[in-house]
């Protein structure tokens, strides 16, 4: 059994954001695979919810007029991962989507969900982040637009306003043209575990696949929120494909994270992954670009 107050179900965005202002000490059920575990732990006990869950207007991956992608917050893990705007333009997406959690936990979590929680180690994140991603808001004074950098703002905190509700993820073109990308997480276990460090690279080469026109680099777990790596970005901008380049930017990632100790990993250990898999998840970003190392 939950022990909750009350839970009311919203028919749409209009009437969520109505709900949130009526309650607002309720919390936001889309899939719930955060929230009910918290429940269940008494750490929720009679709180109110309001459900988002049947709103399917949030849900799935289109393309807009500018070649925008556009993620509904309500979109699945697993509908992500296998989604086919995902496939042609965003692989490195559906890679980090399929692995969160279980096949279980990704037909019902959801990427609105796992950005909301504002959690380091959210597989998805680092890749958002990486990729520029912009987040859709939607509340009583209408809808904002906020680069996902803007919307964390610190350890299990982002920038969600009283009466508001993620409605999207936004993906410029721009961020996916020509690109091509790898997420690599290491845990302890190959399932159901959250990340002791994630790492999610993507680069762009020259026409000629001779030099890297950008890189970027996200981690997550490398601080109290997910984070770019942007000083070993620039050391490997216009930089020629090559071990050497490959080499100066994953020892420029030091300069940009700042991990913590914990039982899962020490300090130390989480610098060394850092730079082991930037090391390798560009190496594999420039081979799908079609470069030579």
């Amino acid at each position: 059994m939950y022990d909750m107050k009350a839970l009311y179900e919203a028919k749409s965005v209009p009437h969520a954001i109505r709900l949130l202002q009526e309650h607002p000490e309720a919390k936001i059920l889309a899939g719930g695979s955060d929230v009910l575990v918290q429940m269940r732990e008494g750490k929720l006990a009679g709180c109110e919810l309001v459900s988002i869950y049947g709103l399917d207007a949030l849900r799935g991956v289109t393309m807009e007029e500018d070649e925008t992608l556009r993620i509904g917050s309500l979109t699945s893990f697993s509908h992500v991962a296998q989604d086919p705007l995902i496939r042609k333009h965003l692989p490195v997406l559906g890679q980090a989507a399929d692995q969160v959690g279980s096949p279980q936990i990704r037909n019902i979590g959801t990427i609105g969900g796992n950005t909301c929680n504002g959690v380091t180690s959210a597989d998805t994140a680092s890749t958002l982040f990486a990729l520029d991603a912009v987040i859709e808001l939607t509340g009583p004074e209408g809808v904002r637009h906020l680069p996902i950098q803007q919307f964390y703002l610190k350890a299990g905190v982002v920038d969600l306003r009283p009466g508001e509700l993620q409605t999207g993820i936004l993906i410029p073109k721009a961020s996916y043209h020509r690109c091509f990308g790898e997420y690599i997480k290491y845990a302890m276990r190959n399932a159901l575990d959250i990340a002791t460090l994630g790492c999610s690279v993507n680069a762009v080469l020259t026409e000629d696949r001779t030099a890297y026109e950008r890189i970027r680099i996200a981690f997550g777990v490398a601080g109290p929120v997910p984070l770019r790596a942007v000083s070993a970005e620039a050391l490997g901008r216009g930089g020629p494909v090559c071990e050497e380049t490959v080499e100066a930017v994953a020892q420029g990632v030091l300069e940009d994270i700042n991990p913590r100790d914990s039982w899962r990993a020490s300090k130390g250990f989480r610098l060394h992954l850092a730079q082991e898999l930037t090391r390798r998840a560009l190496r594999k970003s420039t081979k799908e670009a079609g470069g030579v190392l």
